[in-house]
């Protein structure tokens, strides 16, 4: 049981120069938790709704400052001296007192940051790690995720010809975290290397992967096979590749556009049928539009099998959405991204939604980050194996990276590393 003595909550900048929402949550008994909330860029259409302010005259109508007053008035006065039995009654209080089906009223941003700040405190005030007070929750075996590290950006993550937007390498064949940021650090370097001897430019996208003059994804491919031999390493034995196309972007009407024609369902399914031979791919989220179910469909079934089908924007971290696609055999992974659905309790429902139905899950960031760390300590504690958090540069993705070199460093208890299936 707690008791909340006091909340605060302050408007700040993203890693876009974006305002969001930054939230301090005290505890009766000395517990003190702070977080930073992210936000999105690429979003699906049935994400829960940060509140923004709307005054043109203000970062140009973003900003987050009635969300900050909903905390420290709205919700500070409702729970505020009550005590509960536990974080997730604490969240079912603040969802109810939203009352809306998508956290439109008092605002997504609001109440995570509410929901997260009371975790970290907790896990203060029990004087434990917050991975630690996360698993006693979740109930499942921790294990350090396998960093998938943005290298290419694309879609609506950069200025470039590109449509497909992530393009990621996995240090699936290193023994540890400390080995895997390393791999992905020197593929990283690698690549920089590359980029600028062919284009003569190393700018970079909102995830921190560079964002070349290219159009195709074979083109992002090919460049990322080579950066990982001049690495050093062996592309698939030691390192895999993973794509976000966040086909959502490049939908136009029943047409996809992926860059280089135009192609219907069925044409593009064959198109990363073709790309799984010719790559050593493991993982493409997002392959198709989230109103394509069909389509989902028949791209699990194809390629299922092989590869990992990671619905973001199709489930967008909500427990019966991914109940409901699993039913349907849409996908066989959920990316999970607790500001998709609002609060800690809901975000570990999700969690255990995709492991009843026996799939894999990957914790992510957002194209606007900041320096907090929940969801490293998150992934960890979820023990899903895999995490994305941007490339191994820019200090709101890197600090990401660094708390779980941290946690393996501390963590006492030798704590697996690697993919949970």
């Amino acid at each position: 049981m707690f008791t909340i003595d006091q909340l605060a909550a302050w408007q700040i900048l993203d890693s876009r120069g974006r305002p969001t929402v930054a939230a301090r949550a005290t505890l009766h008994g000395g517990g003190v938790g702070i977080t930073q909330v992210p936000s999105g860029a690429s979003t699906g259409e049935h994400e829960a709704v940060e509140r923004r302010d709307g005054d043109p005259s203000r970062y140009g109508g973003l900003g987050v400052t009635a969300a900050c007053r909903a905390v420290e008035i709205d919700i500070a006065k409702a729970v505020a001296g009550r005590t509960f039995a536990d974080l997730a009654e604490l969240d079912r209080a603040i969802v109810e007192l939203d009352g809306t089906p998508n956290k439109a009223r008092l605002g997504a941003n609001a109440l995570l940051a509410v929901s997260q700040a009371v975790a970290c405190a907790l896990a203060d005030q029990a004087g434990q790690p917050l991975h630690q007070y996360l698993s006693a929750q979740i109930g499942v075996p921790a294990r350090l995720p396998v960093p998938h590290f943005n290298m290419i950006n694309g879609g609506a993550h950069a200025a470039n010809r590109l449509n497909f937007q992530e393009f990621m390498v996995a240090p699936t064949g290193t023994p540890s975290m400390a080995e895997a940021i390393r791999c992905g650090a020197e593929i990283y370097a690698a690549l920089r290397g590359l980029v600028v001897d062919r284009f003569k430019s190393a700018g970079v996208g909102d995830e921190g992967g560079f964002a070349p003059d290219i159009a195709t994804p074979e083109q992002a491919l090919d460049l990322l096979v080579d950066a990982i031999q001049r690495a050093g390493y062996q592309p698939r034995a030691d390192v895999e590749l993973a794509l976000d196309p966040a086909a959502n972007g490049f939908l136009s009407g029943d047409a996809y556009h992926p860059g280089d024609g135009t192609l219907d369902t069925s044409e593009l399914i064959d198109r990363y049928e073709q790309l799984i031979s010719a790559y050593p791919i493991r993982s493409i989220e997002d392959g198709l539009a989230e109103s394509d179910r069909r389509g989902w469909r028949m791209l699990t079934a194809a390629v299922g099998e092989w590869v990992q089908v990671v619905g973001d924007d199709l489930l967008v971290t909500d427990p019966e959405r991914i109940r409901a696609a699993a039913r349907d055999q849409l996908a066989n992974a959920a990316l999970i991204k607790p500001n998709q659905i609002g609060t800690v309790t809901e975000t570990l429902a999700a969690l255990a939604a995709a492991r009843e139905a026996g799939w894999g899950a990957m914790i992510s960031h957002r194209s606007g980050e900041t320096s907090d760390t929940f969801i490293a300590d998150l992934a960890v504690a979820a023990g899903v194996g895999q995490l994305k958090t941007g490339a191994p540069a820019r200090g709101e993705r890197v600090a990401k990276y660094n708390r779980l070199l941290e946690i393996e460093a501390t963590s006492g208890n030798g704590l697996p590393y690697g993919l949970a299936y």
